[in-house]
């Protein structure tokens, strides 16, 4: 679900951008309460977590694969507002230093998953959730829900954009400049391995996440609703922190899964045979034009991240990388919350 660059054009990235940019200045300022230095471990650690659960790749029909992203959890435990700064973050480390998504199409990709992901998890979750207890088997249900509506939303949203594509940017003969699958094949490419495999994952994650808080750490349930101390939040990262260091280990499972994610492939792609199949095969049978879309060629080389695919050059083991990566990437996030908790100090300070 993370649309590389080439895929979209200039002007949809622009729009994206231009779309995205108010719900961040809002976000921010309504997570400012939760970044000053208390609670940036807290945020940190989320932030953390949706950046490593989508480095395990899963199967997905077609031979492609795909991910879970966490907006679920996020958004139940800090609200809607925080999960998008947390998600956009972690999207933002992902295309500047693994290449896991483009530059131009970061606004599309934390449109997608993080304002619209986490917006439709916390009005799921809030709507399936009204009235009930704290520690009820609904609020498991309502998670577990709003989690699967949250990424099926998401991966619907970057569908259509990959699928307007050619019907709206494309040379006098036709042919088109960046995405090349219309809507009619974009769309149930997409949709299929979602409605399935990545959401049932994110099904699962959140609501099993849920149903975890309520036995070992209520209190981070509790912190929407302004009952929860926060001192006790605090104390519950420090363990939630050894469960993400455990995902972190764990993270070269991630490798397991053949098969590029649908709609990420790379411009020397086009030119392989062997990968041009598993292009037909994920795409209704549709053969990719002959060679990579010339927009898609020119905008695909405009940024190279210094460790790509998650492989420093200087290691050796893939699975040794991927793990060095995902610690890596968590300090990264840690830093640039920290960075924002300085900056929203600063601008809360009088004159």
């Amino acid at each position: 679900m993370h649309i590389p660059d080439g895929y979209l054009s200039p002007t949809t990235c622009a729009l994206a951008y231009a779309v995205a940019l108010p719900f961040w200045l809002l976000a921010y300022r309504h997570a400012k309460r939760l970044l000053h230095t208390r609670m940036v471990p807290l945020f940190a650690l989320f932030s953390a977590f949706s950046f490593v659960i989508m480095m395990f790749n899963l199967p997905l029909p077609g031979g492609t694969s795909g991910h879970a992203v966490g907006m679920g959890i996020i958004s139940i435990v800090l609200g809607p507002w925080a999960s998008i700064v947390a998600i956009s973050v972690a999207l933002l480390i992902q295309a500047l230093f693994f290449g896991d998504g483009g530059i131009t199409s970061f606004g599309a990709n934390s449109l997608n998953m993080a304002i619209v992901g986490s917006l439709v998890a916390w009005a799921s979750y809030q709507l399936l959730a009204a009235g009930a207890p704290l520690q009820s088997r609904r609020r498991v249900l309502a998670a577990a829900a709003a989690g699967y509506l949250a990424i099926n939303t998401a991966a619907l949203l970057a569908a259509i954009e990959f699928g307007l594509q050619p019907l709206l940017f494309h040379d006098a003969a036709g042919t088109p400049l960046y995405a090349p699958y219309p809507l009619s094949v974009a769309v149930p490419a997409m949709m299929l391995g979602h409605l399935s495999f990545a959401g049932l994952a994110e099904l699962l994650i959140t609501g099993g996440l849920v149903a975890y808080l309520q036995r070992a750490h209520p209190e981070l349930l509790s912190l929407q609703a302004g009952r929860s101390d926060l001192a006790a939040a605090v104390r519950s990262t420090r363990k939630l922190w050894y469960g993400l260091a455990a995902l972190m280990i764990l993270s070269p499972l991630g490798l397991l899964a053949a098969g590029t994610a649908w709609g990420e492939w790379g411009v020397e792609d086009f030119a392989n045979a062997a990968s041009r199949q598993q292009m037909a095969l994920a795409s209704s049978q549709m053969a990719p034009p002959a060679a990579a879309p010339e927009g898609l060629a020119r905008l695909a080389s405009l940024w190279s991240a210094p460790f790509p695919d998650y492989a420093p050059a200087f290691v050796h083991s893939a699975n040794f990388g991927y793990v060095l990566s995902a610690v890596f990437g968590a300090g990264l996030i840690l830093l640039a919350l920290l960075l924002l908790s300085r900056l929203g100090g600063r601008q809360g300070q009088p004159e």
